[in-house]
């Protein structure tokens, strides 16, 4: 297992450095100049040139690349006119909006994308995985169809709708809730969990649906494979057969598509951030965009794509771990 562990950590390694790759051509490569964005549009030639020396873009293409890659692994330094600033690694560069290291601007926003991310995956796994057991094992009764009724009606519900009623109706016009707004964890867990409720919930309802969908046909085709069978016909107990053996055999596809969802709710929940006020990494994102601050941008797409795979190559691991059919190559 550990060897498997380190192949498919080496792996996540090469996908990353190819990531990297691909994202610096795309942001730094396209049409555009970096050095007029980073400096401003009042700036003339010889600031311009001055913001090319202080950036390093009057380099090679490839020294350019290598400069940026040394950064990510050990830091880099940057002129800054009067001085020099020292990026710590991960460097990604420095913001064009405020000279700011773009890992200090994602340190900043990471927990609450974080909080986000986490507590909706402990909520949709509840409601989709307990939902998609009930209506495997009451199959073929209205149950069920209550159950898949409100499974349709949760993946085509917009995140944004259901937020939009989440907050109509308990902020609004119940005044349950208070009008979401992060407060850290290690201030006040209470009210960090009351304010992140509502985003939780309409990430959860319609992240749940399409586990509801999976655990249930999972489970279906588990009940049905042989070792179920012999095992209620040596008289095991039906809890024990559901429990111990048939929903861990429908596990693994849910521990994989979990994994892959988190990770790219790192940058998915932007839409849900910028609808309940959260300042997260997908709401940094979208700002960042719309002021063309490349390195901000470049920064946060390679941070989200390290946790899509970085999760990716965790989920491998606890696939392997859940189903002993796996072969460890």
């Amino acid at each position: 297992m550990t060897g498997y562990a380190l192949r498919r950590l080496g792996g996540a390694l090469i996908v990353l450095f190819l990531l990297s790759v691909l994202v610096y051509l795309l942001f730094y490569v396209a049409p555009g100049d970096p050095a007029r964005l980073a400096c401003g549009p009042r700036c003339n030639a010889e600031q311009i040139r001055q913001v090319q020396d202080q950036l390093g873009l009057n380099e090679p293409l490839l020294t350019q690349y290598l400069h940026f890659l040394q950064g990510v692994v050990s830091g880099r330094d940057y002129s800054t006119g009067t001085g020099v600033l020292h990026c710590h690694a991960p460097c990604f560069g420095l913001s064009y909006q405020n000279d700011q290291p773009v890992t200090e601007l994602l340190s900043a926003r990471l927990p609450v994308t974080a909080s986000l991310a986490l507590g909706a995956m402990v909520l949709w796994l509840l409601l989709g995985v307990g939902t998609g057991l009930l209506s495997a094992l009451r199959r073929g009764g209205t149950t069920e169809r209550v159950l898949t009724v409100l499974t349709l009606t949760g993946t085509a519900t917009p995140v944004f709708i259901t937020g939009l009623l989440l907050l109509m109706i308990f902020c609004a016009y119940l005044q349950w809730l208070p009008f979401p707004t992060y407060v850290p964890l290690t201030e006040d867990p209470e009210q960090w969990a009351w304010n992140l409720l509502l985003p939780w919930t309409a990430l959860a309802l319609l992240e749940s649906a399409k586990y509801a969908r999976l655990t249930r046909s999972a489970t279906l085709e588990t009940l049905a494979e042989d070792h179920i069978r012999t095992f209620r016909a040596y008289g095991v107990r039906e809890r024990t057969v559901i429990g111990r053996h048939a929903l861990r055999g429908a596990l693994p596809p849910v521990i994989a598509l979990n994994a892959v969802d988190l990770g790219a709710m790192f940058g998915g929940a932007m839409l849900t951030e910028t609808l309940f006020g959260l300042p997260g990494i997908g709401q940094l994102l979208v700002h960042s965009v719309r002021s063309v601050d490349l390195p901000v941008v470049v920064g946060a797409v390679l941070a989200i794509g390290a946790a899509v795979v970085l999760a990716g190559a965790v989920a491998d691991v606890l696939y392997a771990l859940a189903d002993r059919r796996v072969t460890l190559t």
